[in-house]
């Protein structure tokens, strides 16, 4: 390390990095040479020392080597940053240097998005976006800290759940004829709507009364794509024994591995066209206006599901594998109100099926 003055009077700061690459930059007093060259020593001191030209490329530049390299995640999930990238993140942090963005900013810019009015939810996921290719430039050795860490972000209120009551979910399938079975299945064994849709014959086990859960169809730019279910784990749910026949009259005179249920042109089931040409309908008729498919995921077998699924209070780790989630984010019954009509809520507080606390 070293400081001499430059025949123009100007005085150069240098020195040389762990590999022996050296870096100068030059100063019009000698003072802030030497406060510089001091500044550099004690982050290469520290292990915090940042090689400039690595922090010089922009966020937008890095955002998309981020968003190519996270080979681990679901075509849905990758639409969705994508999204988020587009319209949130690279209109503001697209030209940055990765070395300007600040913490101030970060907050700043969160605090526009949330006048602008946009949703807390979208909010956190454009905030989650910047955070976690920030990360990734802390690991590759372009910065020395995630600035977006600690950024004060809005809350999110929880919708109240609701709950059919049997009669309710015996009125929606019998508006919803002939796809009646559809909502039945929904209601009485907690899957998704992806997991409908992609259940196949050879996953139904009608002796042993049970469903294997191990795949899911989501929509992707008009696409159809088939992936493993949300936590990528097989489950195997009970099948109540008033549905096997018409799960049997359903499935029979088709292949192993043709889909259970599928379109009216034998297609994959589309969640929105399912709900505009039937479930919005049959849920209007009955007074139920408003209500998802994915909300009878709830009632999880309220009555005549399987019985391991309905006692309250089991194991977490059991419940999550029925529901599909992760173990971690079961944490006992859900308190929901009644669902529309005035029905009660089932005992327990009108906690689903399954305990589940996470959809």
């Amino acid at each position: 390390m070293s400081v001499v003055r430059r025949p123009d009077g100007k005085w150069r700061a240098r020195y040389r990095d762990a590999s022996g690459k050296e870096h100068a930059r030059h100063f019009d007093r000698k003072v802030d040479a030497d406060r510089w060259l001091a500044s550099v020593k004690t982050a290469l001191a520290r292990g915090e020392w940042v090689d400039p030209a690595l922090s010089r490329v922009t966020v937008g530049d890095w955002a998309a080597r981020w968003l190519d390299n996270q080979v681990q995640l679901k075509p849905s999930t990758r639409q969705r940053y994508a999204s988020l990238l587009r319209m949130q993140v690279l209109p503001v942090w697209g030209r940055v240097p990765l070395s300007a963005v600040t913490h101030a900013d970060v907050g700043e810019w969160v605090r526009r998005m949330t006048e602008a009015g946009l949703a807390p939810s979208t909010v956190r996921q454009a905030h989650r976006v910047l955070s976690l290719l920030l990360a990734l430039a802390v690991r590759d050795g372009r910065l020395t800290r995630n600035v977006a860490t600690g950024v004060r972000l809005p809350r999110v209120g929880r919708a109240e759940k609701v709950f059919l009551t049997h009669t309710q979910v015996g009125k929606l399938a019998a508006a919803a004829e002939p796809h009646g079975l559809i909502v039945r299945v929904l209601a009485y064994t907690g899957l998704r709507w992806g997991e409908l849709a992609a259940l196949r014959v050879r996953r139904v086990d009608l002796v042993r009364r049970r469903l294997l859960v191990a795949e899911s169809v989501t929509e992707v730019n008009g696409r159809a794509v088939f992936g493993t279910p949300k936590t990528h784990h097989r489950r195997s749910v009970p099948l109540p024994r008033f549905l096997v026949e018409p799960m049997a009259a359903q499935i029979a005179g088709r292949g192993d591995d043709e889909l259970v249920f599928t379109s009216p042109g034998g297609e994959v089931l589309r969640n929105n066209n399912f709900r505009r040409r039937v479930f919005d309908r049959a849920a209007e008729s009955i007074g139920l206006a408003g209500l998802t498919p994915h909300e009878l995921r709830h009632y999880c077998g309220q009555s005549g599901g399987g019985r391991g699924c309905q006692r309250e209070g089991g194991p977490a780790d059991a419940r999550a594998r029925l529901g599909g989630h992760d173990a971690g984010r079961v944490r006992g019954p859900v308190r929901g109100r009644p669902g529309p009509g005035g029905g009660p809520p089932r005992p327990g507080g009108g906690s689903c099926c399954c305990g589940l606390s996470a959809d």
